[in-house]
């Protein structure tokens, strides 16, 4: 039985974090964390804690039953747009550069392998 954790408007770049999504995917759970804790990106942090929250999640649902002994994976993590804060910077002639503060939504599933 699969388990789901979603991380919604995280301040960084969906292009940063899909880096990081694509290293995880489809990895066991032990080695996808030990991945995102020394990995030296920044969204590694948030991404790791998602990881813990999904395997907590499984946990609640599969009572009973060791998440170690069930060789859990990474079946699916996906990253999409978030909100988009929009700013304006000086610049030179009395003109304005936007500037476009992005974030992200994180989801991850995470399933036994059997």
């Amino acid at each position: 039985m699969e388990a789901v954790a979603k991380l919604n408007n995280n301040p960084t770049s969906p292009r940063k974090m899909r880096l990081l999504a694509d290293l995880i995917r489809g990895l066991d759970v032990e080695k996808a964390l030990n991945i995102l804790k020394f990995h030296t990106k920044h969204p590694s942090v948030p991404l790791e804690k998602l990881l813990l929250s999904a395997v907590a999640n499984w946990k609640v649902k599969n009572e009973g039953v060791r998440a170690e002994d069930a060789n859990l994976i990474v079946k699916t993590i996906f990253v999409d747009g978030g909100r988009q804060l929009k700013r304006m910077r000086p610049a030179p002639q009395g003109r304005g550069y936007r500037i476009r503060k992005r974030s992200n939504h994180v989801t991850i599933v995470v399933d036994s392998r059997a």
